[in-house]
């Protein structure tokens, strides 16, 4: 897909009406649901789910994968769409939305042979719009990222830390002895990833996410000129779609010390 400025616009307004139409009017209103694997949902994923994935497919007719679907439907959606796939997080950070904390998002992404090349994440609370195309920079809201330029040492630095997703003994070095100033997890990794584009967060770690939680969010970064990589591989974009670590940072120098830092310290 050709991804011009009138398709990405196509796919915020998309966005934004979707937020608006169905997913607001269930904030606090709905019951919480749970999968197969612990996790919640709730009839407002379901049904953001389904409006989004018209909607795309009007603006451009392509495999589609949703973190509503199932486990089989998931997988058979990537194998088809290795030449174009959207990925959708209807509701990403559905605790929160269900108990009222404003930190939840929209998260839209299209990729092609597996690398996102579009990505939209809202927060309709906060009217909080990030999106990024391959090669055209980040933004939000229309002002370009990162917002923040300041770069703080290691030892000064601000981490988004999801100390879940980590095996418990390297997740108790983390939290005991942090190479960092202070540590926060608020559990929407789409908002994790653009808040680390903007500057907010100095450093990033999650253990272990699925296309529909770094597509849009990895691009954003990437596109606002940060770094990333997984626990064993370099090349973030290596191994497993389905189990894709993440460490990251904006400035190139702290990334370094960062990962280093991370590999060192999981090995103990």
């Amino acid at each position: 897909m050709a991804v011009g400025v009138n398709v990405l616009e196509e796919v915020i307004g998309a966005v934004r009406e979707v937020a608006q139409q169905v997913i607001m009017p269930r904030y606090l209103q709905v019951d919480r649901q749970i999968k197969a694997d612990g996790s919640f949902f709730t009839e407002a994923d379901v049904a953001a789910q389904n409006a989004l994935l018209e909607k795309l497919q009007k603006i451009h007719p392509a495999a589609a994968m949703g973190e509503e679907m199932t486990k089989q439907e998931q997988e058979a959606q990537w194998i088809k769409g290795q030449s174009g796939l959207w990925s959708i997080d209807p509701i990403d950070g559905t605790s929160n939305f269900l108990n009222g904390l404003p930190y939840f998002a929209i998260s839209v992404a299209f990729m092609e042979e597996g690398k996102s090349v579009l990505g939209v994440i809202y927060n309709p609370v906060t009217d909080e719009m990030f999106y990024a195309t391959k090669g055209g920079g980040a933004f939000l809201n229309g002002i370009a990222l990162p917002l923040k330029t300041y770069i703080p040492t290691l030892s000064g630095a601000m981490a988004n830390v999801d100390l879940k997703r980590l095996d418990r003994k390297f997740a108790a070095r983390v939290a005991a002895f942090p190479p960092f100033a202070s540590q926060r997890n608020f559990g929407a990794c789409a908002l994790e990833w653009c808040y680390t584009a903007a500057g907010y967060f100095d450093l990033y770690l999650h253990g272990g996410q699925k296309p529909w939680d770094y597509g849009a969010g990895s691009l954003i970064l990437a596109e606002a000129g940060g770094h990333m990589c997984g626990f064993e591989q370099d090349d973030y974009w290596a191994g497993s779609p389905w189990t894709r670590s993440v460490i990251a940072a904006l400035d190139p120098g702290l990334f370094a010390q960062w990962r280093d830092w991370v590999r060192e310290n999981r090995k103990e």
